[in-house]
């Protein structure tokens, strides 16, 4: 009887899984006709429509699928339900719910100082709550243990996984090495930029704490509200187990749009101003990543 029922779960999911897939292919398709994409919500790769949202396209990552599915298992952090997650001819595709709440970016103007202080308070618990989540093994990597990807990437939209992040950081700044640029202080780097590199390659060596959970890019784009309360945190693409660091650093240098947002870094997350002053170096002389 019991191996019956699993027999039939297993069929009804298959069929679920199907028909979902179809679904989100369907509403794809509709939506990037020029004559009917009016009646969707599209930009870029997200199409919003009634209660879906669906993400598509070469920069998608099924990894994001399983963080949000993390994410929702492991943490209250409102996030996205996911309903299907898939690849069909090489193209990723996410459907999940949509949260109907409008960002930060676009309330900014109009919220009350009590407001914006309530709405840090909710931020600062989430994201305690995330990096409160035990790191199974100090590696760099997103939640399945595989690559990470950083939209800031120039050429390639993942990189890693990383063993160690002494790993991690050498990658970032071009595999320099204290040896390395020895060998170079002879040549075109200036003695400043010789000395800027050194403190940076001392900081690195000095990280010992272990990757926390990291969003990675919370940018006041990503963070949605409803009156005063926080309802949704989306665009999970960019999360991992990262330097302890990270999660300020990336929210400060975000979107060219939302540079007021660099002010406010400090009112939901630790003020780490040492780390960030050697993430300005690295980005001098390494550039984004």
């Amino acid at each position: 009887m019991d191996t019956a029922r699993t027999k039939s779960s297993h069929i009804q999911s298959r069929l679920r899984a199907k028909a979902l897939q179809i679904l989100t292919l369907t509403v794809t398709k509709l939506a990037t006709q020029r004559c009917i994409s009016k009646f969707f919500t599209c930009s870029g790769g997200t199409i919003l429509h009634l209660n879906f949202c669906i993400k598509f396209g070469d920069s998608v990552t099924l990894a994001e699928a399983n963080t949000l599915r993390f994410i929702a298992r492991h943490t209250s952090i409102p996030v996205p339900k996911v309903y299907h997650a898939f690849t069909y001819h090489g193209r990723n595709y996410i459907l999940m719910e949509r949260i109907r709440g409008e960002t930060i970016a676009k309330r900014w103007q109009s919220l009350s100082d009590t407001s914006k202080s309530s709405i840090f308070s909710q931020l600062k618990r989430m994201i305690e709550e995330l990096r409160s989540i035990p790191c199974q093994a100090n590696i760099i990597s997103n939640v399945d243990g595989g690559p990470i990807h950083d939209y800031r990437l120039p050429r390639i939209s993942s990189w890693g996984p990383f063993n160690t992040i002494s790993e991690f950081h050498l990658a970032l700044r071009n595999n320099v090495t204290p040896k390395s640029l020895e060998l170079q202080s002879h040549s075109s780097p200036s003695p400043a930029a010789i000395l800027d590199v050194k403190q940076l390659i001392t900081f690195h060596e000095s990280v010992i704490l272990p990757p926390v959970l990291t969003h990675g890019d919370l940018s006041s784009f990503n963070i949605l509200i409803r009156d005063d309360k926080v309802i949704g945190i989306v665009d999970w693409e960019t999360a991992g187990w990262l330097p302890y660091y990270w999660e300020y650093t990336t929210v400060w240098h975000a979107n060219p749009q939302n540079h007021f947002w660099q002010n406010e870094v400090g009112s939901f997350l630790d003020p780490q101003e040492e780390e960030l002053s050697m993430e300005k170096i690295r980005r001098t002389y390494f550039g984004d990543i």
